[in-house]
């Protein structure tokens, strides 16, 4: 039994810890100003070279925004995409990913 409460608290502690870090699509359309320069107002990229984040999956945009901050993708775009990502918080990645994956 004790087991079974045991495994119970630490799950409704890990889905309470997950609806915290999800982010707010409102809020990251307004910190989309500076994406939009390249990826494009309606997510859709201007230049080729940049990818489309429109419906893009939450989990890979969060992945991709945080492994450019932390240096840990360096190919591609990664000399222009490492210095934006710098200073995002985890909530502003949530946000953000939250903004463009809700885009239909």
């Amino acid at each position: 039994m004790l087991k079974v409460l045991l495994a119970s608290t630490v799950l409704t502690m890990s889905m309470a810890g997950m609806a915290q870090a999800a982010g707010d699509a409102a809020a990251g359309e307004a910190k989309s100003a500076v994406c939009a320069a390249c990826h494009g107002k309606d997510g859709i990229a201007l230049v080729p070279i940049y990818p489309n984040l429109r419906n893009q999956n939450a989990a890979y945009l969060e992945g991709a925004l945080k492994a450019y901050r932390e240096g840990q993708r360096t190919g591609g775009n990664a000399a222009i995409m490492s210095p934006m990502a710098k200073n995002l918080s985890d909530q502003d990645i949530a946000d953000l990913a939250a903004y463009y994956s809700s885009m239909e």
